[in-house]
């Protein structure tokens, strides 16, 4: 095990109607001038953000709201969000939705709290001149980024089409409220990209080159048990406050850093979806699925990976080998995945998710991108160049019949 350092301050609220104490939490941590970050109309058709900014005006604060958060969240709207919270003096920024509008809202702060720095050019792309920011606080709508509790954060530059992440403590939010009766009006595609992103914020932490690991392995593998057992119960009922329930709490914990403690994460499937994300436009989760099963299969090689997918098919997928040697095992979970992948609506390969079968010009400007131009190897499960990111696209562009069924 490496060490490592574990801090998540972030408060977090549990319960159905806990949405309606976010007065209560936003003034526990000084807040007063609240900016209201939200996405598209169903926050506002479902009348939550009614209720949470009327909550917030009937305990005296001061409120303004910025909507219009896309999917791959775009700079141009944070720097609006900025210049407003600036204009009203906000002291503090409210997330009302999914990942996108909370990833929103950290960058908001973050550049609210530094007005001489560009939130795209001074802070996303050098990091290390963030120093300082705003208090963020998260009333979960989607279980899927994990975006209320970790440290990360993902932004689109619409004039570039890069889509990059920022990692630091700052991204944290104080308080994150998590209402498991919230979910139950989102479509099913929706719902079905959430729990594939859960999933993939623990397999891409569990699938590193540290095996030395056992607490850290054992809470990865049963978070994914769960996950699976849940996901396709809340696409069926969302209003299965049960099912429910365990996904929003899972997708918290999966990206909080708990489930890959004393490792060095991989990501690099992430990598491969941000690039798909930033030039296609299409949901996160969506490009991770489409992604992982080409992923998986080039990086299954050598006897430490092969015994790792091996592990993952025994204890996550309960396959049980017996005369079946670890390669058959490695492989047998691999397709596993791709099949309740399947299950849950998403694509499994480039041709699903853009639907089209990708030239060979695109394939190598999606590596060309996810390399940043060659400069860059990603990964630490098997590290991988920008000729590995291009096998990886290739070997995912078509359909191919899987191998298990479950």
């Amino acid at each position: 095990m490496h060490s490592f350092t574990y801090q998540v301050p972030t408060e977090v609220v549990f319960g159905a109607d806990t949405h309606l104490q976010a007065a209560q939490y936003v003034k526990k941590y000084g807040g007063s001038r609240v900016l209201v970050i939200y996405g598209g109309g169903s926050a506002v058709r479902s009348g939550l953000l009614d209720r949470v900014c009327g909550g917030l005006r009937d305990d005296g604060l001061t409120v303004e709201t910025l909507g219009g958060v896309q999917p791959n969240p775009r700079v141009a709207l944070v720097r609006e969000g900025v210049q407003k919270a600036l204009a009203m003096e906000a002291d503090f920024i409210l997330a009302v939705g999914g990942g996108s509008v909370i990833d929103t809202a950290k960058a908001v702060a973050h550049g609210a709290a530094n007005p001489n720095l560009d939130v795209w050019n001074d802070i996303w792309l050098q990091p290390a001149n963030l120093k300082k920011s705003m208090a963020v606080g998260a009333v979960l709508t989607i279980p899927a980024a994990g975006s209320e509790t970790s440290d990360s954060a993902v932004l689109t530059d619409g004039d570039s089409g890069m889509k990059r992440g920022l990692n630091t403590q700052l991204n944290r939010p104080v308080f994150a409220i998590l209402d498991p009766k919230l979910p139950a009006t989102l479509p099913a595609f929706q719902l079905g990209c959430g729990v594939t992103d859960i999933m993939m914020h623990t397999l891409d932490r569990y699938f590193n080159p540290d095996m030395d690991n056992q607490l850290t392995d054992e809470i990865a593998e049963a978070l994914l048990r769960v996950v699976i057992d849940n996901g396709l119960k809340v696409l069926s009922d969302p209003e299965n406050q049960q099912a429910m329930s365990e996904i929003l709490w899972a997708g918290s914990l999966s990206h909080n850093g708990l489930t890959g403690l004393g490792g060095r994460k991989d990501f690099a499937p992430h990598q491969l979806g941000h690039a798909l994300g930033g030039m296609f436009d299409k949901a996160h989760g969506a490009t991770l699925a489409a992604i992982w099963g080409a992923w998986a299969r080039y990086t299954c090689k050598g006897d430490a990976n092969v015994g790792r997918f091996a592990r993952y098919a025994r204890n996550v997928w309960h396959m049980d080998g017996g005369t079946m040697g670890d390669m058959e095992l490695a492989l047998g979970g691999i397709a596993a995945t791709e099949s309740y992948f399947q299950a849950l609506g998403m694509p499994t390969c480039l041709e699903e998710l853009v639907g089209r079968v990708l030239d060979g010009e695109t394939l190598a400007e999606l590596a060309h991108q996810c390399s940043y131009g060659g400069t860059r190897t990603i990964g630490t499960f098997m590290v991988l160049s920008q000729e590995d990111m291009l096998a990886i696209y290739t070997a995912a562009n078509e359909r191919r019949k899987l191998s298990f069924e479950q």
